[in-house]
């Protein structure tokens, strides 16, 4: 009788190893999406404004995925990375889309008062920001879900 459980569950994880991997770009979609600068405050006597995005992932029916992600900032023209952010693990919260999501590093702008944020926005040292939404489940190569231009708009939530 051991023996058969113990073959059972050899087959069982054999098979589950052997799974076809979910194609990701197919799988998963980006919605309800919002960029902009977020107002991070005064920092070191500076008022600091930080890029920020907001999204749900929403996932086709009959999907069972864990995913991580990784957010990548680039300047505009610029092939370095500007910063980065890794989500470890995304919730499916009732089992097709994720609570939104807020995304946002710790690098940013600042400025000196009484320079207003908004002006901030308006400065020829500016630069735009990218940002490129990557998702993986376990051990797979990262895919790319989309890639969204930052809005310089302000954020205060």
């Amino acid at each position: 009788m051991r023996g058969r459980l113990a073959l059972v569950t050899l087959a069982a994880l054999v098979a589950a190893g052997c799974a076809k991997p979910v194609d990701l770009k197919q799988a998963i979609q980006v919605s309800d999406l919002t960029t902009g600068w977020f107002d991070a405050g005064i920092v070191d006597g500076k008022n600091k404004l930080v890029p920020s995005l907001s999204f749900r992932l929403k996932k086709a029916p009959a999907t069972d995925v864990a995913l991580s992600l990784n957010i990548v900032f680039k300047a505009e023209g610029d092939t370095d990375d500007w910063d980065d952010v890794f989500v470890q693990r995304v919730q499916f919260t009732d089992g097709s889309q994720t609570a939104p999501l807020v995304v946002r590093p710790e690098k940013g702008y600042t400025g000196d008062p009484p320079q207003s944020r908004s002006d901030m926005l308006k400065n020829s040292l500016f630069r735009d920001l990218n940002a490129k939404i990557f998702a993986k489940q376990s051990s797979t190569q990262w895919v790319e879900l989309q890639q969204v231009k930052i809005a310089r708009q302000l954020l205060t939530q």
